[in-house]
């Protein structure tokens, strides 16, 4: 379990693509300090599994359904992520409950700009529009936000200079890609309302990444 409060940027080493997997390697002094193996350290909102690491770097294994509904598809070394070790029971919530299951990917739209803050406009599809809602809290690329304006096929949020600094959201362009992940609560939600309507009685779900 995440809270969406990004540790640190890290930076991809290595990216060893399988059949039907793939190995990725990342710079991440701060992450690994104190990770063990079996560890889970959120990758731009993606949960991976520490495998292997040494003083400051950590290799985890990307399964194939993660490839295909993240943007962790093919990174170059060099690309930035957003990295953050799973919260402590004892730790405090400072941003929401982000499990590093992501609902898919979204493509920034528009960014706006204003004096200490900048706006980014996503695209929304049609599966997750119900479950985004105004000053309701979203995970983008592992950061947890909170969104500042909807409409039917997009989002908005607004990112204050800390944010924008201190993760990879400040060098996000127009077109770029990033990982969706909405609140889990409204995913339940959706998921008992579903189980009540008798036209879906006996439908089944997989899991996401």
């Amino acid at each position: 379990m995440f809270t969406g409060i990004i540790e640190e940027q890290g930076e991809v080493i290595a990216w060893d693509p399988s059949t039907d997997a793939a190995r990725i390697t990342v710079r991440a002094p701060k992450c690994v300090s104190d990770a063990g193996h079996g560890d889970s350290i959120a990758v731009s909102g993606v949960c991976l599994t520490v495998v292997d690491q040494g003083e400051d770097w950590f290799t985890a294994d990307v399964m194939a359904q993660t490839i295909a509904m993240s943007t962790l598809t093919n990174p170059r070394p060099g690309e930035r992520v957003n990295l953050e070790r799973a919260a402590p029971v004892h730790g405090r919530l400072g941003g929401h409950i982000v499990q590093g299951h992501i609902d898919g990917t979204s493509e920034l739209l528009s960014v706006t700009p204003g004096d200490a803050w900048r706006v980014l406009r996503f695209s929304l599809s049609p599966e997750l529009a119900p479950l985004v809602v105004d000053k309701g809290s979203i995970a983008v690329d592992g950061v947890s936000l909170t969104v500042s304006a909807v409409g039917d096929d997009w989002f908005e949020v607004s990112l204050i200079p800390e944010t924008l600094s201190a993760t990879t959201l400040g060098m996000r362009a127009v077109g770029d890609r990033v990982n969706i992940e909405t609140d889990i609560l409204a995913r339940h939600v959706q998921r008992m309302l579903r189980l009540q309507s008798p036209a879906n009685a006996g439908t089944t779900e997989r899991s996401e990444s």
